[in-house]
């Protein structure tokens, strides 16, 4: 498939996990156990298994994901770079700030972007508060279109599990993506009814389900205590007191054998189960080691998961689609 005129498979890496620590006050929002080395590494091993689009934020470690990126992609200028703004950020203490993002901030954001990605340019854009009110938005994407116009930025759009946010932005000459929650537990029908109406890039966000479709975790799994999955956040559904939440595991057990058809692994599975809904989404995984992405990656052999293997995880499992949408 092709996005800003560059051939991509329909995959990426998210590097949230890589970013390693970062807090809200006391409140830990990052991911346990990431490892420099290694994450550089873990990018290499996603080129070598052909994925070529890599989305991280400024929130990301507070600003340290964007810099492993620098370093892992210096020679790799072809590579796609997906980046959020809207967070604020402290590099020095790791803290993160929720204060309100108006349009007044997006130009020092894009360029603190830019510094620490080490390019002139940056490919995607997209706005990191998933529920702002459209008019305040309108105001952060004329700014974004002046940041295009200066040639800082290829395209824009919106990291938003709300789908009318998404389809009052739609029409805009530069808004070219929405990245989502959408996983086999979580099915985003409302959205996927805009980005297909609208001919948007879909990047999906927790295809994985935060880990918890992975396998790796049952009833007596305990997340770390520094880890964002044990946090106490209203948005965190997959995991309850930091362990796996029991209605999801039990959703798991009943869609396993289906998932793992023909000799896939369940993350295979999962990822097969979103092309299987359109061959043009881009999940984007987190990955912190290089067997995490290696396995990632195995799934573009298989491809989409078969029609009917779909529809018979389909009747299995009550995604509550008639919720209304909210952050995830």
């Amino acid at each position: 498939m092709k996005f800003l005129d560059t051939e991509m498979a329909p995959l990426g890496m998210g590097c949230w996990p890589i970013g390693g620590k970062m807090y809200s006050g006391e409140q830990s929002l990052g991911y346990t156990r990431s490892d420099d080395d290694m994450s550089i590494r873990t990018i290499r091993a996603a080129l070598d298994g052909g994925i070529t689009l890599f989305d991280t934020a400024a929130a990301y470690g507070a600003g340290h994901s964007e810099r492993l990126l620098a370093k892992a992609l210096k020679d790799k200028p072809d590579a796609l770079i997906v980046t959020k703004i809207g967070v604020g950020i402290d590099e020095a203490s790791r803290q993160l700030s929720f204060d309100p993002f108006s349009s007044d901030l997006v130009s020092p954001a894009v360029d603190g972007c830019l510094s620490r990605l080490e390019r002139d340019r940056i490919d995607l854009v997209l706005l990191h508060v998933n529920d702002m009110p459209i008019a305040e938005a309108d105001a952060v994407f004329d700014e974004l279109d002046r940041m295009k116009d200066a040639g800082k930025l290829r395209a824009y759009g919106w990291s938003t599990d709300y789908s009318k946010s998404a389809s009052a932005m739609a029409s805009r000459e530069n808004f070219a993506a929405v990245e989502y929650v959408m996983n086999v537990f979580f099915d985003a029908p409302r959205m996927q009814k805009v980005v297909q109406d609208e001919g948007l890039l879909s990047l999906i966000r927790s295809p994985l389900a935060m880990g918890l479709l992975t396998g790796k975790y049952d009833q007596n799994s305990v997340m770390a205590s520094d880890d964002v999955r044990a946090s106490r956040e209203n948005w965190m559904e997959y995991y309850r007191d930091g362990k796996p939440n029991p209605d999801f595991i039990g959703k798991l057990d009943a869609i396993r054998d289906l998932l793992t058809s023909d000799g896939r692994t369940l993350v295979q599975g999962a990822l097969g189960w979103l092309w299987g809904q359109s061959e043009t989404y881009v999940p984007i995984p987190g990955a912190r080691t290089e067997e995490q992405i290696e396995g990632i990656t195995g799934a573009l052999s298989f491809g989409a998961l078969p029609v009917e293997v779909t529809e018979e995880i389909d009747t299995l499992i009550d995604r509550r689609s008639f919720e209304p949408d909210r952050p995830r």
